[in-house]
């Protein structure tokens, strides 16, 4: 490898540090600045506020964290007493900000409960992202950049661009928006980048071994009874590379889970031998059903996503819908065989 290709995946492009440098130049020392990200925040969404967080006070900036669903208690490890996490005042805890700064997505929508109040801030609204903007984009600066791994590199090129320092907190918090958005290093969006990236945080200070820990090492057995139920709905068409699993709306209080142990419960579709689409059915209750979408090969199910209001990534979405998890998801499993057909668009 030459030196120039090596400095290449640990620097950012010029495009994306002059659209940081023009993100920044809107902020000022003594602020307070909110930070959000999407309902149900994974791990991108988590650590990169928790980074950024930690960056921005390194200028005088302080940022309140106010996330339209609670943190997560599998990343409370990312939180310290030097970060000011406020979810749980809801909307008004945006009232006496400066600015906000929207990360890991690009919808108000998405922003559930704190949508209309958002819309109605007078106060500067950024953006940083790596997907597509939906169809009600937030604010009019933006760090966005669809090839990037995760939001957590965007965050990581703030730090190079503006000097800052990534201290070990910093560090463990980009690792986990790396480490989850990119499914440990083997989804398709694992670049050489976030392999380079990830060698830069563990040098400065991340333990691999005691982040897979708090990471993916700490199911319950409730977990793993819900596991059980929901493969036992498991559907296939092998002809079409077509997989799905689904869960009932009481599954969490049956079984004693909260929402983020549902996570990468679509994997296992997704695993299965020839499958091109897989989809998990969550019913909500209340008549809403959340579909997490996952693909392999050239399908796109962002674009499928789209058809019912969602996104995401080409090969990682999801999508809210109204009904029985029974209507949903007959319309839904309709739609993506002729999808998988070719005969939708």
């Amino acid at each position: 490898m030459t030196g120039a290709v090596a400095d290449g995946l640990l620097t950012a492009s010029e495009a994306r540090q002059a659209a940081i440098r023009e993100w920044f130049a809107a902020l000022r020392p003594g602020m307070t600045v909110a930070l959000s990200t999407h309902i149900n925040a994974d791990g991108d969404g988590c650590g990169s506020e928790a980074a950024l967080a930690r960056l921005l006070a390194q200028r005088g900036i302080h940022c309140r964290i106010v996330n339209p669903t609670p943190w997560p208690g599998m990343f409370d490890f990312l939180l310290g007493e030097d970060i000011d996490e406020q979810s749980a005042r809801g909307a008004a805890a945006l009232d006496d900000v400066d600015a906000l700064v929207v990360l890991d997505i690009n919808d108000v929508r998405r922003l559930g409960h704190l949508a209309d109040r958002v819309r109605a801030l007078t106060v500067p609204i950024s953006v940083i992202d790596h997907h597509v903007a939906g169809d009600e984009p937030v604010g009019s600066l933006a760090v966005a950049d669809t090839r990037a791994c995760a939001t957590g590199e965007l965050v990581y090129d703030i730090a190079l661009t503006l000097g800052l320092d990534i201290t070990p907190a910093i560090a463990q918090a980009l690792y986990a928006a790396i480490l989850t958005d990119t499914g440990s290093f083997r989804f398709s969006n694992t670049s050489p980048r976030a392999h380079g990236m990830a060698a830069m945080l563990l040098a400065a200070g991340v333990n691999p071994e005691e982040m897979y820990r708090r990471i993916y090492a700490q199911v319950s057995v409730g977990r793993m009874q819900l596991l059980r139920e929901a493969l036992a709905s498991l559907g296939s068409d092998p002809e079409l590379g077509l997989s799905h699993i689904s869960v009932a709306s009481d599954v969490m209080e049956r079984f004693d889970v909260t929402g983020e142990e549902l996570d990468g419960i679509v994997e296992h579709p997704r695993s299965i031998v020839g499958t091109r689409m897989a989809l998990f059915f969550r019913d909500l209750g209340h008549g809403k059903v959340k579909v997490s979408l996952r693909s392999t090969g050239d399908v796109d199910v962002q674009q499928f996503a789209r058809r019912y209001g969602g996104g995401g990534h080409a090969k990682a979405s999801g999508a809210m819908l109204s009904g029985s998890l029974e209507e949903v998801r007959e319309r839904v499993l309709a739609d993506a065989r002729a999808y998988l057909r070719g005969e939708l668009g």
